[in-house]
């Protein structure tokens, strides 16, 4: 009888290798100042330029059962809450970020709707906007495609945490474009520390 894990291999979908690494500003509107807007294409450049194909390595089957359960309240069919999972634990990694904060963004943005759109045009799970296709050229890039909205979408909240030196409410609320308040990254905290949380984060 084969062991959790050769079941849980056979379970999990295949992401294999996936090309480029993305970013967008954040969900609402570009950065306002000139300066800001430059440094973050010049990020996106950088890590465009500097990816290639990667594989999935890591070991996650008990991370992954234990989201599935979490996920579960807006994704009902387990395959598609595994594939979700994988996709945004790997974008995470890649960024730099907790998966479980993603994944608390994702809730508050759109509450897993790949298909969300917002009333200025932000896009997918992580309501990117789009204009940041043309302005890396990559204008055919699909971002209610889960696999690039998530790409998208943590690389820009990387380059905000960095920019803010890891304050997690100021990356969120220039993610947002929400500057000043602290209202949403309030309620990406309240989403994380309710469902999402599996440890500390420095808030």
């Amino acid at each position: 009888m084969p062991g959790p894990r050769a079941a849980w291999l056979r379970w999990l979908p295949a992401v294999g290798l996936v090309l480029a690494l993305f970013a967008a500003t954040g969900t609402r509107a570009q950065p306002e100042d000139p300066l800001e807007r430059e440094a973050l294409r010049t990020f996106l450049d950088q890590t465009i330029n500097s990816a290639e194909s990667f594989q999935d390595r890591y070991d996650a089957e008990v991370w992954l059962v234990d989201m599935s359960a979490r996920l579960d309240r807006y994704i009902r069919d387990p395959e598609e809450r595994l594939l979700i999972l994988r996709q945004v634990h790997a974008a995470a990694v890649r960024a730099s970020l907790p998966p479980e904060l993603v994944l608390a963004v994702i809730e508050v943005e759109s509450h897993f709707d790949r298909f969300a759109i917002s009333r200025v045009g932000a896009q997918g799970m992580m309501q990117v906007m789009p204009f940041w296709k043309n302005e890396i050229g990559r204008a055919d890039d699909n971002l209610t495609l889960n696999l690039t909205n998530f790409e998208y979408g943590s690389r820009i909240l990387q380059f905000y945490l960095d920019r803010e030196k890891g304050d997690l409410h100021r990356a969120l609320a220039r993610y947002n474009g929400s500057v000043g308040s602290r209202r949403y990254s309030n309620k990406v905290y309240e989403a994380w520390s309710g469902r999402w949380r599996t440890g500390p984060l420095n808030w």
